[in-house]
């Protein structure tokens, strides 16, 4: 049986998208000798072009540098600095350090879980929020901590995470006051 190959236009976001990834991998190309470091500063900058990493970028880079795309996926995977998938409008770091876990962090997760309905490392489905748990905020003091948006909220509890949402939900935040 054969394979029918459907061959669309693209569209002129697709273009642009991967005019932009081309720019960035032509800055790496010539320095590139089969160089992990490269390759992650390669990924930093497209994170830093998109706010992501887009399949369609580690592909791209695959073809013009002739590196596996399972190494490319491996590399993208493995650091968390570097995502696969866009943040949400409004970006939620739980801090889960020890004086944050012994105060109720874990709460704080399940509860953040059960209300927007999104596992942690990604991004509602209406695109909202992004939650995403880290290990150490550096605020011990005000734990457990809770940032958005870069903003740090401290002493949460999951009623004080559910009224500090509503105004997030409500179009509101903290860059607005």
């Amino acid at each position: 049986m054969k394979k029918s190959k459907k061959k669309g236009k693209m569209d002129q976001a697709t273009i642009e998208r991967l005019g932009k990834i081309d720019d960035v991998i032509a800055q790496y190309e010539e320095r590139y000798e089969n160089s992990h470091k490269v390759l992650i500063e390669l990924l930093q900058e497209i994170l830093e072009t998109f706010n992501y990493v887009p399949e369609e970028a580690l592909v791209r880079i695959s073809e013009k540098c002739d590196v596996p795309l399972s190494k490319l996926f491996s590399l993208a995977t493995f650091y968390n600095s570097l995502r696969l998938e866009p943040l949400g409008k409004h970006h939620i770091c739980v801090c889960v350090g020890t004086t944050c876990h012994v105060n109720g962090a874990s709460d704080i997760v399940d509860n953040l879980q059960r209300k927007l309905n999104v596992e942690p490392g990604h991004t509602t489905a209406d695109g909202n929020f992004t939650v995403e748990t880290v290990n150490c905020l550096g605020v011990c003091a005000r734990g457990p901590l809770v940032e958005i948006d870069g903003k740090y909220h401290g002493n949460m509890t999951p009623i004080k995470v559910n009224k500090l949402l509503e105004k997030y939900e409500n179009g509101k935040s903290d860059r607005d006051s």
